[in-house]
C-alpha cells in the first residue's frame, strides 16, 4: 500500500534483517529502524523522543511489543517484566508521540491486545504481581490493561483527529513465547501447531491501520476485522481511569497528559 515503516527493535541483527526485507519490496519508501529495550522506562521515553524528532508526521502508531514469562522477573525500574513490556511500553510511547500524531491528524493508534484478557481482573494493590505470580495470569492482566488503556486514551483523544483502537489478532505462530522459559517455553512449540500464520494474524492490524471504515471508530475492540465485545472488566471506565493515573505515576508524567 506504499506505507513507510518505522520499526522499533531491541535486536539489531533481526531489526536489520527486517529492514532489508522491507526494502526488498521495492516500494522506494525510506523505512527506518530504531533500537530500544521496551522493558525500560528510560528507553521507552528515549525512542519515542527520537522518533518524534526524526519524523515530520506519523499517520499510524502500532503498539505490538509483547511477551510472556514463566517465572516472575523484575526490570531495572522495579517493574514486573510482563507489565512493563506489554502495558507500560504502550502507554509511554503513545504519550511520547501524541503531539506528532495530533499534528498529523487524521491519525490512528492501534494497540495489540488479546482475548486472553477474558477472566482477568486488575489488582491495583498488586499490579506488579509481587504477592502471587503465574505467567499466564500476568499476561492476561497485561492484555486487560491494553484494552482499558485504549478506552481511556480514546476518550482523551476525542476531538483531536486521532483515534485509538485495540484488537485480538488470534493465536499467531510468531516468535511469541519462545523465550518464556519453564513449562511454558517447552509447550509453546506444540501449541503453535494449531496457530495461524503471522500474515493472517496481521490482517486486523492492517485493517485498523488502513481501512476507511475504521477511520471513524474510536475506543473499539476488534477481532477478524470486525468489532468485538471485550469482557465486562475491560469495559470498566473507572478502572480505565485508575490504570491511567497509576501508569502516569509510574512513568513520571502528569496524569493530565494525553
Amino acid at each position: 500500500m506504499g506505507a513507510r515503516v518505522v520499526l522499533v527493535a531491541r535486536d539489531k541483527v533481526r531489526g536489520d534483517q527486517t529492514l532489508r526485507r522491507l526494502r526488498a519490496r521495492g516500494t522506494g519508501a525510506d523505512h527506518r529502524l530504531h533500537l530500544a529495550d521496551l522493558s525500560r522506562l528510560g528507553e521507552m521515553k528515549r525512542v519515542a523522543a527520537e522518533i518524534a524528532a526524526a519524523e515530520p508526521r506519523i499517520d499510524v502508531l502500532i503498539n505490538n511489543a509483547g511477551a510472556l514469562f514463566n517465572s516472575r522477573r523484575v526490570t531495572e525500574d522495579g517493574l514486573e517484566y510482563t507489565f512493563a513490556v506489554n502495558h507500560m511500553a504502550y502507554f509511554v510511547v503513545a504519550l511520547g508521540l501524541r503531539e506528532r500524531l495530533a499534528a498529523s491528524a487524521p491519525a490512528r493508534i492501534i494497540n495489540t491486545a488479546s482475548n486472553a484478557h477474558r477472566g482477568a481482573r486488575l489488582k491495583f494493590d498488586d499490579l506488579q504481581s509481587e504477592r502471587k505470580y503465574t505467567g499466564f495470569v500476568a499476561y492476561s492482566r497485561s492484555k486487560l490493561c491494553n484494552i482499558l488503556f485504549t478506552r481511556e486514551l480514546a476518550r482523551r483523544l476525542e476531538g483531536t483527529g486521532v483515534t485509538a483502537n485495540s484488537l485480538h489478532p488470534g493465536f499467531v505462530a510468531s516468535r511469541f513465547g519462545d523465550a518464556s522459559g519453564g513449562v511454558l517455553g517447552l509447550a509453546f512449540p506444540f501449541f503453535k501447531l494449531l496457530a495461524i500464520s503471522p500474515q493472517k494474524g496481521a490482517e486486523t492490524i492492517v485493517y485498523l491501520a488502513s481501512s476507511p471504515d475504521a477511520a471513524v471508530v474510536n475506543g473499539g475492540y476488534f477481532y477478524k476485522c470486525r468489532p468485538a465485545t471485550p469482557s465486562s472488566a475491560a469495559q470498566d471506565e473507572a478502572a480505565a481511569g485508575r490504570l491511567w493515573a497509576e501508569s502516569a505515576r509510574i512513568a513520571g508524567v502528569p496524569p493530565e497528559l494525553g
